[in-house]
């Protein structure tokens, strides 16, 4: 069983940046492929990026691409979102998302991911 904490959530103007963390324990933090999902609310949860289980490969939805970067250090087993340049729209709760590697990397899918945390909200203030 994998746990997730996220944490670096927060208020942040319109154009700044804001950094959040994730950290994983209860299992081997390279078998998995990461992801951010958001929510906000009345809306359905919404992918944000997701980086492959070597750190090799990410990928990024339209909407914050060249504006997010996600990174992650298995040795440490953490994960980050550096978010900068935010928008009003960014505002949501934050999730980090665990999929098994040994499943293919559909990095989109919801509900290919096993594990989730608790989440972490942002609020950007326009």
């Amino acid at each position: 069983q994998v746990q997730l904490v996220e944490s670096g959530g927060g208020l942040v103007e319109a154009g700044g940046s804001l950094r959040l963390s994730c950290v994983g324990s209860g299992g081997t933090f390279s078998d998995y492929h990461l992801g951010w999902f958001r929510q906000a609310p009345g809306k359905e949860r919404e992918f944000v990026g997701a980086i492959n289980w070597s750190g090799g490969s990410g990928y990024y939805a339209e909407s914050v691409k060249g504006r997010f970067t996600i990174a992650r250090d298995n040795a440490k087993n953490t994960m980050s979102l550096q978010m900068n340049n935010h928008k009003p729209d960014d505002s949501a709760v934050y999730y980090c998302e665990a999929d098994w590697s040994g499943g293919g990397w559909y990095p989109e899918t919801q509900n290919k991911y096993d594990y989730w945390g608790q989440g972490t909200q942002v609020i950007v203030s326009s």
